[in-house]
């Protein structure tokens, strides 16, 4: 890869023949051209959550929350790598043409790697879960899939939001995050710094609120001490969208705008999504900022463009054609992510349907035939949308099942026709549920009832949950499906916890991306067997939780739940039965036998919890320190190897300290976490080892 030095120096020779006004023009997202140093246009902001988003046609894999279901850092990588060469192909087309608009770069600003903490949060979907180990694994490698390993970076991901993100999202803009050294350094930031140190993430971006009293995209101990100091960070920082106005107008640490450019710049934010950085020559002839911090930041943005290839003429990625977007190939990489993400979480063996006996199937739900309830946010134009209700209809027509649709109740709302009665679809759904063999509900949610608050930059309007139960309009149908009495499989499309008590068996299909539907249906007739395992635990109620403005890590999420888990983190069911023998530790990694003692082929996550015996600062509960996803045919063994993470065998002090976790240890192998909700619901226990260093 170019030497960073290199591409430094091109960057300072490029920038000394730059105006201090032209270097200032440098540091908002939409960049203009300079043309007598032949410097096109650039405008910083694109988006590649999962896929290429807001540029037109592209793949469209899971929600990242269901990516993180997959719990496969292999996998995760190959489908970050589908995303940039798909990001190259639009790049190098529409510069081609002429097209520098937003969402047409090479600056991904993804991965979200913010710890989802709390259900309510509605941007937690965009996250990979609640636990910083799984999160820091899967975001490395999804970086690395983004940027390659090329002699120029093919895209520069960006680490966001830092950091202690994660609602409420009504105060995003005015909240103060208060959260103790421990928490910070034991769940908040451990993933950033996995980012910046094992996989050289090019660019971070700050959060829109306060951290300890300071503004993220301004906070010295986030931005100067910890990222530039202590972490030795080479890219660039980027702000939240419209963040570094909030210094002034929300949380009130500055009085102008140019004070709030002074700030953020002075604390290395080198980009300002936004407009304050207008006000940067004004803060200049204030005497609150110098030529020097302005050239800085400068350089920095201009050795990321460099790194990319930007002004080469033998950049690896500019043969990359436009055909090699939305391809067949890609497609199958998004089914096969689909089918790996969903997650199984009750069957009292109605699942899988056997196409033979089954000849009348009952769709119904506002979600059934939504492409939205695919997308989840942030998502590209997919050519190829397949829903629940067509995946289910494709599959049937093949085997001469006969299928029977109804909305049954919009998401929301209580009547689907302005002139009718509430409730104007219930009849039509018990109809079609009284005259077929099996229901299978398709409700949950959509990014308009989860996600990010609205304002300026974001055209969804979401925010955040307020309860883990279905509308209430959904709740109603579900009731007059589950009174027919006929069997019931109820399918939800969600990127949080939801507590849905009916349905005979269960299934989580996430936001699952353009071929949802398909892989929906081969996972109802058993075509695959189910594999998804849940990266965030489900509650019963948020009535268990603290206050939700509450960062602290007390009975948050499985390491520091008290109560019992409706579905803990880390479950999920499968068609065949799985056992793990034979487990043993040596030289930081955990081998181990898995057995498929079922009559499908199928795929098992191993998953390993650490947790010491002696040590005062251990987590309640056992954590999370290595997993590995292993495919195993109907009756065979594996032998199977899962490397533990480097903090395994550690603890956080509340000083924030990373120390040794003492000289014994519980290390657990098996399919789930050890906790008694987890094995009631498997009907099998972890492998238990005593470990002595």
């Amino acid at each position: 890869m170019m030497d960073r030095k290199e591409a430094r120096a091109l960057a300072e020779k490029l920038v000394s023949q730059m105006t201090l006004e032209e270097k200032a023009s440098q540091l908002k997202y939409d960049a203009p051209a300079i043309p007598r140093l032949g410097i096109p246009a650039y405008n910083w902001w694109n988006e590649a959550l999962h896929g290429v988003a807001r540029a037109g046609t592209a793949t469209v894999f899971p929600q990242a929350i269901g990516m993180a279901a997959i719990f496969d850092e292999d996998f995760h990588q190959q489908i970050a790598e589908v995303i940039s060469e798909e990001a190259r192909a639009k790049y190098n087309g529409q510069s081609a043409h002429g097209d520098r608009d937003i969402y047409k770069g090479l600056t991904m600003w993804s991965p979200n790697i913010n710890i989802f903490r709390d259900p309510r949060w509605g941007r937690g979907h965009e996250t990979y879960g609640e636990d910083p180990y799984l999160t820091a694994r899967l975001g490395v490698r999804f970086i690395e899939g983004l940027q390659g390993k090329g002699k120029y970076l093919k895209v520069a991901a960006c680490a966001k939001h830092f950091a202690v993100h994660s609602g409420p999202e009504a105060l995003r803009h005015e909240f103060d995050a208060q959260a103790t050294p421990k928490d910070m350094n034991e769940t908040y930031l451990p993933a950033f710094e996995a980012a910046v140190k094992e996989a050289g993430v090019e660019s971070v971006m700050g959060a829109y609120n306060r951290v300890n009293g300071e503004p993220a995209c301004g906070s010295k101990a986030l931005l100067v001490d910890t990222l530039r100091e202590k972490w030795g960070f080479e890219g660039h920082v980027t702000s939240d969208c419209w963040a570094i106005r909030d210094f002034h107008t929300a949380h009130f640490v500055t009085a102008t705008a140019p004070e709030s450019a002074a700030l953020a710049l002075k604390m290395g934010c080198d980009l300002n999504c936004g407009n304050t950085y207008l006000h940067m020559l004004q803060a200049y002839q204030e005497g609150l900022v110098t030529e020097e911090d302005i050239t800085r930041s400068c350089v920095r943005l201009f050795t990321s463009r460099y790194l990319l290839g930007m002004f080469a003429d033998d950049c690896e990625y500019d043969a990359i054609p436009y055909t090699a977007n939305d391809t067949d190939e890609h497609d199958a990489v998004a089914l096969k992510a689909a089918e790996k993400s969903m997650v199984l979480l009750k069957n009292d063996g109605i699942l899988p349907l056997d196409p033979q006996k089954v000849r009348t199937v009952a769709v119904i739900g506002p979600n059934a035939d939504s492409v939205l309830a695919l997308k989840g946010n942030y998502y590209g134009t997919s050519s190829r949308s397949v829903t629940f209700l067509a995946g289910i209809r494709a599959y049937c027509r093949q085997h001469g099942i006969r299928v029977l649709y109804s909305m049954g109740s919009k998401l929301v709302e209580e009547k689907a026709e302005g002139l009718g009665k509430p409730f104007d679809r219930l009849a039509e759904a018990q109809m079609c549920a009284e005259a077929a063999d099996v229901v299978i509900a398709c409700v949950g949610l959509d990014e308009t009832l989860e996600g990010e608050q609205g304002d300026t930059g974001n055209f969804s309007a979401s925010g955040d949950k307020l309860t883990l139960k279905l509308p209430e309009t959904q709740q109603r149908l579900m009731d007059v499906l589950e009174k027919t009495g006929k069997p019931l499989v109820t399918v939800l499309a969600v990127g949080s916890a939801l507590n849905v008590p009916q349905g005979n068996a269960q299934l989580l299909a996430w936001y699952p991306g353009q071929a949802g539907g398909t892989a929906l249906a081969e996972i109802l007739f058993g075509e695959v067997s189910p594999s998804g395992h849940l990266p965030v635990t489900f509650y019963h109620g948020v009535e268990e939780l603290p206050e939700f403005t509450d960062y602290s890590m007390t009975n948050r999420t499985y390491r520091y739940f008290t109560g019992e888990p409706l579905y803990p983190f880390g479950f999920g069911l499968s068609y065949t039965d799985f056992a793990v023998e034979d487990a043993q530790y040596a030289d930081g990694a955990v081998t181990c036998t898995v057995k498929n003692t079922g009559k499908r082929d199928g795929e098992m996550v191993v998953q390993c919890y650490v947790q010491p015996k002696d040590s005062p600062w251990a987590p309640v509960h056992p954590s999370l320190a290595g997993f590995g996803r292993v495919a195993v045919r109907a009756g065979e063994a594996r032998r199977v190897t899962v490397k533990l993470g480097e903090h395994a065998f550690t603890v956080v002090n509340d000083a924030g300290e990373r120390i040794s976790g003492g000289a014994s240890y519980d290390l657990y192998v098996g399919q789930s976490q050890p906790d008694a909700r987890s094995v009631a619901l498997l009907g099998a226990s972890p492998v238990k080892l005593e470990i002595s260093l």
